[in-house]
């Protein structure tokens, strides 16, 4: 009878205190380090482990531990272990776009998706069957428009409202109707303050017009716009237009020198 390898059961145990310390994530130096076995015979006892769905990789040398209340979908929510993921990559990042939208209640449609703005180089995307993390770069890093939000992991950095409405224009990875609607709803969240002086240091201008010119299509954000105008007063800045596509075709907005082509149509 073959004898069962006695770090199986190590390996389970030292999942359970991961858990313990209120963590859902490790990485493979963390297990190597605790166990001095070859790596042929851990990575044998990981591969069970996630046979059994203790764990899922989610990228090379980073696990995340698969809770009871998540073991029939075999996936933990990005939240629970974004944090951790990044420290081990000793990048900085913050949640961003749709993400960032949903966590500040601008959740009208929940995003099937997760972004995370993080620094050069570049990493790649995350996709499979149960997960699709979008990670995209930023040059300027705004600290001060950068909050924590409390999971039951810990903290995760997040946009503030105001960064997440110009992401959103700046990446434009969703259709402008949506980005119109998500931004409607984070301007509940937004404050005046705080808007001038992420817009103030915010690099991409054309970002700045586009969400001036959405913003004041509801007369409830005159704050806000105001607000805008006047830093985009000092600043250099050119039509663009408000849809990026071939099509620069349409009726110029004076205030923010931007071309409307294309007919705005929220969902709220």
């Amino acid at each position: 009878m073959k004898e069962r390898n006695p770090y199986y059961n190590y390996l389970e145990e030292f999942i359970d205190s991961i858990r313990a310390k209120g963590r859902y994530a490790f990485t493979l130096s963390e297990a190597k380090e605790k166990f001095n076995i070859s790596d042929k015979a851990l990575n044998q006892n990981l591969f069970r482990l996630k046979t059994k769905k203790r764990i899922a990789q989610i990228r090379k040398g980073f696990y995340a531990i698969i809770t009871p209340e998540y073991s029939s979908y075999g996936m933990l929510p990005p939240h629970l272990f974004i944090d951790d993921m990044m420290k081990s990559l000793n990048k900085k990042y913050y949640v961003g776009l749709l993400s960032a939208a949903a966590l500040h209640g601008a959740a009208h449609q929940q995003p099937m998706e997760y972004f995370v703005i993080t620094e050069k180089p570049a990493l790649r995307n995350i996709q499979n069957d149960k997960l699709k993390i979008n990670f995209y770069v930023k040059k300027e890093w705004l600290n001060e428009a950068i909050v924590q939000k409390k999971t039951d992991a810990g903290y995760i950095n997040v946009s503030s409202p105001e960064l997440t409405a110009l992401d959103l224009l700046y990446f434009n990875k969703i259709g402008l109707n949506r980005a119109f609607t998500t931004i409607q709803e984070l301007s509940q969240e937004m404050k005046v303050t705080n808007l001038i002086k992420v817009a103030t240091y915010y690099a991409q201008t054309s970002a700045i017009q586009r969400l001036g010119y959405l913003l004041g299509i509801n007369p409830d954000n005159q704050k806000l716009v105001l607000a805008l105008a006047k830093v985009l007063k000092n600043k250099k800045h050119f039509p663009v237009p408000l849809f990026k596509s071939k099509d620069k075709k349409g009726e110029i907005n004076e205030t923010w020198k931007v071309i409307v082509n294309k007919t705005i149509e929220g969902d709220l």
